[in-house]
């Protein structure tokens, strides 16, 4: 039996990149958190996006910091990769707090 990836595989013009990374990076815990809303998925040439799952491990979905080790692996690649990560730019409210910047943002 083909897997979802075979089933979606065929050639694609991909433009100035060998490989696309997408990051769902959603979730509000410790970096070493499993959170189910944190997604990644990727396409090549050779393949539509697909859904990359998390390393095996007693840990159900990725954490953060497993994502930024993964993508450190891809990126280690002799590829272009381009990366876009859906991200809420913003420090935790404990970094500001912890380095006394004022709330001037409310």
């Amino acid at each position: 039996m083909r897997t979802e990836r075979e089933k979606n595989t065929s050639v694609i013009d991909t433009g100035a990149f060998d490989c696309y990374i997408g990051v769902d990076y959603s979730g509000a815990k410790t970096p070493t958190a499993s959170l189910k809303g944190l997604r990644v998925f990727m396409a090549d040439q050779a393949s539509l996006p697909f859904e990359v799952q998390p390393p095996v491990s007693p840990r159900k979905y990725w954490t953060r910091r497993g994502i930024a080790e993964w993508l450190v692996e891809r990126l280690s690649e002799d590829r272009a990769t381009l990366v876009g990560i859906d991200h809420g730019f913003s420090f935790p409210v404990l970094y500001f707090e912890t380095h006394r910047f004022v709330d001037s943002y409310s």
